[in-house]
């Protein structure tokens, strides 16, 4: 009798216990959270699919595997190689940087850092993002990138080359929480989605939108250009959540919620 009984414990244990999710770095996960109690008091974004009700987290950014064991399943982020991308900036005092220059990118950080650390929460997208711009895409998410063959920080945006002047609509609705013209970015824009999902626009010749606007699905924020450090016009387009930068052609990807609630 206490046999069997051991024996119904394991099974019902067994059944209980949650398989690892496995990700590629970058990408949004959907947890039910039927399954993961927990994790409704969780600061995440909320979403609601087939009325199925789903907490969408990130996988971060990492060069190897990676185990997280924040949410109620563990979470493997895989190792991927996504290549190398080499660029050249003839102006190299944008590549070695002076002390004023130096001072003045590091404060614009600080400005954007602490731009990202707020969110909107009366703001809920519908995850269903469009391209912001037509153009041709010059360099992808997670790439190893080289300015005037000195290894930097990865690659973590999508860039879009585009003709100057060619326009830029704001992929899903949001609110506009930051505009500068900073050394690095040149023109530039953030967009608050609500909840902890952010994107960021980089290098616009113009941006049509003002502080506090809040922007429909669509609308125009500005123009490609080739302002700040860069080769040439193109759109910087990166995508944060829960302040961990994802990778933004995803999101656009015909079959994105087919993956996403797979």
């Amino acid at each position: 009798m206490i046999f069997k009984i051991f024996i119904f414990l394991v099974i019902v244990l067994s059944s209980e216990l949650k398989s690892e999710i496995v990700v590629d770095p970058g990408e949004m996960i959907a947890i039910k959270t039927s399954s993961c109690p927990d994790i409704k008091n969780k600061q995440v974004f909320f979403y609601t699919f087939n009325k199925i009700d789903y907490a969408i987290v990130p996988s971060p950014f990492t060069k190897n595997s990676k185990l997280i064991n924040t949410y109620c399943v563990p979470i493997k982020v895989n190792k991927k190689n996504y290549g190398e991308s080499r660029i050249t900036i003839l102006d190299v005092s944008k590549v070695n940087l002076s002390e004023e220059d130096g001072q003045r990118a590091y404060k614009e950080s600080q400005l954007i850092k602490n731009s990202l650390n707020k969110y909107s929460t009366d703001i809920k997208s519908s995850l269903k993002f469009i391209n912001p711009v037509d153009g041709i895409i010059s360099s992808r998410y997670g790439k190893q990138r080289y300015i005037n063959d000195q290894p930097r920080s990865p690659h973590l945006a999508l860039d879009i080359a585009a003709p100057e002047g060619t326009r830029i609509i704001a992929p899903a609705a949001g609110k506009v929480i930051l505009i500068g013209d900073f050394f690095y970015s040149g023109n530039y824009l953030i967009l608050d989605h609500g909840f902890g999902l952010i994107s960021s626009y980089s290098h616009m010749s113009k941006v049509h939108v003002q502080m506090n606007d809040y922007l429909s699905q669509g609308d125009v924020i500005g123009k490609v250009g080739s302002t700040g450090r860069v080769t040439g016009p193109h759109l910087h387009w990166s995508v944060y959540l829960g302040g961990e930068r994802i990778n933004p052609e995803s999101l656009i990807a015909e079959n994105f919620f087919e993956k996403l609630f797979q």
